[in-house]
């Protein structure tokens, strides 16, 4: 299978094609990337070839492509990618609006091409077995869920010595959608909408900028309450608010509560400490099983089968309806329905 990466904006770039190169039935065509500062440093870093533009890429005729771009430029990518007839896996959030994913999924049914969202931790070992629970009924009725998705300020962690290296869009709001919020709350949100195979019907949020609100003009902390069309309800709590000093970027963890007992979830527990002066901190090195190669798999297993992925375009939606009912929440100080004419 033949698959390319259109653009480096996002940090998850990096990862994927390590993986990606390692796949024995995958061909990495090369790359493209409107920052031609940034896309050679790659380039060279991988040993891939450097695409001059997008197009000339998907004038390669890949099988697939994996969109790494700002979010708010998913839109363009895919529909360049869709008319080329590639098949398309999208880094999340899927669109910084409603209508940005709306658009991408009807393009992509429309182009008769197979869209997964990127939402790897549905593919994380200890994820997988949640979901074994749940569909074992061992739980029970779920009554609520208490989640956290926290992490540090992305600035924190940008490299500093090259400056096409830094990624600040991160915390630019037109180009990833908001800050903590719009960055974390997908992956809970799809997990829980996985768990529970029900819809969120009403979302209360709240933010601030109590950390780090010197240096960036997004929200760093967040706090955002769902509740499902069954019944459950659940609060994520978003922020940004882990220190540069942290030995990791940061975690996701939860707490599922149901009529027959508690499950807890630490999707980064399973890790090795490393102290080392050439680092100057303490470091994690994780060990366990790679949640972003089990999604690669299934991505190309669902293009090559030419058959619907388990993560969805739709699911990505969703999600972006979740980000945005949240944002509303925050504006209007109060809940916000999210109408089921949506779903």
């Amino acid at each position: 299978m033949r698959l390319g990466i259109l653009s480096f904006a996002h940090l998850h770039a990096e990862s994927y094609l390590t993986i990606l190169l390692k796949m024995a039935d995958v061909e990495v065509v090369g790359i493209a990337d409107e920052n031609i500062e940034r896309g050679q440093y790659f380039a060279k870093q991988f040993g891939v070839k450097l695409f001059e533009s997008y197009a000339k890429l998907l004038a390669e005729k890949p099988d697939a492509v994996i969109v790494c771009s700002e979010n708010a430029r998913h839109l363009p990518l895919v529909q360049m990618a869709a008319e080329a007839g590639a098949h398309i896996l999208c880094e999340k959030p899927l669109a910084t609006n409603i209508e940005d994913a709306k658009a991408i999924v009807d393009i992509c049914q429309q182009a008769g091409v197979q869209l997964m969202t990127a939402f790897p931790m549905r593919f994380g070992a200890a994820g997988i077995e949640v979901k074994r629970l749940m569909e074992s009924h061992t739980l029970g009725q779920v009554y609520g869920c208490n989640a956290t998705n926290q992490g540090s300020l992305p600035e924190l962690h940008q490299a500093q010595n090259l400056a096409f290296l830094k990624r600040d869009w991160f915390v630019d709001k037109q180009l990833a959608g908001g800050g903590a919020l719009a960055d974390h709350v997908v992956h809970l949100a799809d997990l829980l909408r996985w768990y529970l195979e029900a819809e969120v019907t009403e979302v209360y949020a709240a933010t601030n900028r109590i950390i780090h609100g010197d240096r960036v003009n997004v929200e760093t902390g967040g706090l955002v309450m769902l509740t499902f069309a069954n019944g459950t309800f659940a609060s994520i709590d978003c922020s940004w608010s882990k220190p540069a000093s942290y030995p990791t970027w940061g975690g996701l963890k939860f707490e599922l509560v149901g009529e027959n007992g508690l499950v807890t979830l630490d999707a980064y527990k399973q890790v090795l400490s490393v102290y080392s002066e050439r680092a100057g901190k303490p470091l994690w090195n994780y060990w366990g099983s790679d949640a972003n190669a089990g999604m690669l798999r299934e991505f190309v297993d669902a293009v090559k089968a030419n058959r619907t992925p388990s993560i969805t375009g739709t699911d990505g939606l969703r999600a972006v309806e979740i980000v945005v009912a949240a944002y509303q929440s925050v504006e209007a100080g109060q809940p916000v329905r999210i109408e089921s004419s949506m779903h």
